[in-house]
């Protein structure tokens, strides 16, 4: 019981270690000539549900919008690895 606390406790330090390194890099620019954001074009399309059980969409025109290229979010914004890998957003009604 005590050694499965303890590595719990460990496991989360080491998260916020890492959620804490991820951030000073972000906010100090390390290294220096590396930008922090990026860039990702997003295609939404709205998901509307009909009478008759089926489902229209409604694509919308692409959006470029603006990531952070880190672990985690910070600032606001997605990272640049989610947002690419999730390029197309479905909007349910």
């Amino acid at each position: 019981m005590q050694q499965t606390r303890i590595r719990v406790l460990f496991a989360l330090l080491a998260l916020a270690a890492v959620y804490i390194a991820d951030d000073v890099w972000i906010r100090f620019r390390i290294p220096p000539r590396q930008q922090p954001f990026g860039t990702v074009t997003v295609q939404r399309y709205d998901a509307i549900p009909e009478k008759n059980g089926k489902t229209e969409f409604d694509f919308e025109a692409p959006v470029v919008q603006t990531c952070v290229r880190s672990l985690f979010p910070h600032m606001g914004y997605a990272p640049c690895w989610y947002l690419s890998r999730h390029a197309e957003q479905r909007i349910n009604y």
